[in-house]
């Protein structure tokens, strides 16, 4: 398709804001942190390789700009991510920086022994003390064939998920009770310090989700939570406010921490961020129909025949970005963090070209002053 018509077909796809919730929270404090939580994004011409490589130059990039910490997905059996092993990717990101927090966003916990995943980022910590995050999550992160691959053949009930969250801190803060099947067992390396959680003598370990069950877990467990609103957005102020009203405080964590999981891309103009966007969206429309294959390009998403109820499928996904110019897209953060009372951003960028996705954190880091 030659490009005036592509043109016109890209302003066939209306923008709106994403939708604001209402909150009864205390409202976000002076300043906003913001975060990264990177899904290595494959795109066409490029292979798992590069994507991989793209990886470690944004989180250099991030700690360079002042963002606060770098959490890495996983995603099993999707061309489109290369992030499969979280726990591998942060080893690597945390070797070539030296400051920012790095960490799961998150490891899919039904997937894997607790006594494993805490032995796994006991070691990380222990090589990079102080700055490893545990994000832990109940979703697959895949299909579910690939679940039952993952698990070969015997899944964990989704039930059992609160016993991997107990069982995941009592390794964590050598406290496994006395009428535990495997107490005396221990994941090792010992922390040099008293155990506590929290970043000092171990990782600092969030609940991930984009429910208020997750958000409930959260609360009674005592752990940090980070609502993915990208996954989800309706709804989300009540359940971070749901989960502070019945947080118990616990070993892990003395009072109620939230972050939010926005997707957001920023360029200079509005106009050249919504033609940034329409890859994603391109992808995520094939994604849903069962499709594989890399990140589209952005002249494949403009020149696409979409029809009438694909641009209204569009219309719903553009609904839940964040996207515009810095000043735009400030003004919307803005309002999210206050809407849901919470001081951290965490955020979520997926475009096709890595150049334009690293502009796009360094055009929010300098309009929100981290740097």
């Amino acid at each position: 398709m030659h490009g005036g018509a592509a043109a016109s077909r890209e302003q066939t796809v209306s923008w709106q804001s994403v939708t604001e919730e209402t909150s009864t929270g205390t409202g976000a404090r002076a300043e906003i942190a913001l975060s990264v939580l990177d899904q290595s994004p494959v795109g066409a011409g490029r292979s798992a390789r590069d994507a991989l490589e793209e990886t470690l130059q944004l989180a250099q990039l991030a700690e360079r700009l002042g963002y606060r910490r770098y959490w890495l997905a996983e995603h099993h059996n999707t061309t489109s991510l290369a992030g499969s092993a979280p726990e591998v990717l942060i080893a690597r990101v945390a070797s070539v920086t030296e400051r920012i927090r790095v960490g799961s966003g998150g490891v899919m916990l039904s997937h894997y022994s607790p006594l494993k995943v805490a032995e796994t980022f006991r070691l990380l910590h222990a090589l990079f003390p102080g700055r490893i995050d545990l994000g832990v999550g109940r979703a697959p992160g895949s299909d579910q064939r690939t679940a039952y691959a993952l698990a070969q053949g015997r899944p964990m009930p989704i039930e059992r998920f609160p016993e991997q969250l107990r069982d995941l801190e009592a390794y964590l803060t050598d406290r496994l009770p006395d009428d535990h099947p495997f107490r005396g067992v221990r994941a090792l390396p010992e922390p040099p310090e008293p155990v506590t959680t929290g970043g000092e003598s171990g990782p600092e370990l969030w609940l991930l989700g984009s429910s208020d069950q997750s958000a409930a877990y959260a609360a009674q467990f005592g752990f940090a939570f980070s609502f993915a609103h990208f996954i989800n957005p309706h709804g989300s102020a009540q359940v971070i406010t749901a989960y502070r009203d019945t947080f118990r405080p616990s070993t892990t964590l003395a009072a109620p921490r939230a972050s939010l999981a926005v997707r957001a891309l920023c360029a200079q103009t509005d106009a050249e961020a919504r033609r940034l966007a329409s890859s994603f969206l391109l992808g995520r429309l094939r994604m849903e129909r069962g499709e594989r294959g890399p990140l589209p390009s952005v002249e494949e998403a403009l020149a696409y025949p979409y029809t009438a109820l694909e641009q209204k499928r569009l219309e719903t996904l553009l609904a839940g970005i964040v996207v515009g110019s810095p000043e735009r897209v400030k003004a919307q953060l803005e309002r999210m963090a206050r809407a849901h009372g919470v001081d951290e951003l965490v955020l979520v960028t997926i475009v096709h070209d890595p150049a334009a996705r690293r502009r796009s954190y360094e055009l929010l880091a300098e309009a929100f002053g981290l740097t």
